[in-house]
């Protein structure tokens, strides 16, 4: 993928709601309490050009955020 998302707002505000909230996978997070943060960050994706219909791209993004969450921090 050749969008950097670490640099992205809603990513950073994304990462301090995880490290704030109790759960431990990050998937039960963004499917619960990350899921807004998760949404602006796919529509900040959108604006920058990611085509986020093809869904290839949108699971590629997903398993990089996913594991950027469980193993950086």
């Amino acid at each position: 993928m050749d969008w950097d998302f670490t640099e992205n707002i809603a990513f950073k505000s994304l990462i301090e709601a995880f490290k704030e909230c109790d759960e431990t996978s990050a998937t039960e997070f963004l499917a619960s309490d990350g899921a807004s943060y998760y949404l602006e960050l796919i529509q900040d994706a959108a604006g920058d050009g990611i085509d986020i219909s093809d869904s290839e791209i949108m699971e590629e993004l997903q398993e990089e955020i996913i594991d950027y969450l469980e193993n950086n921090l």
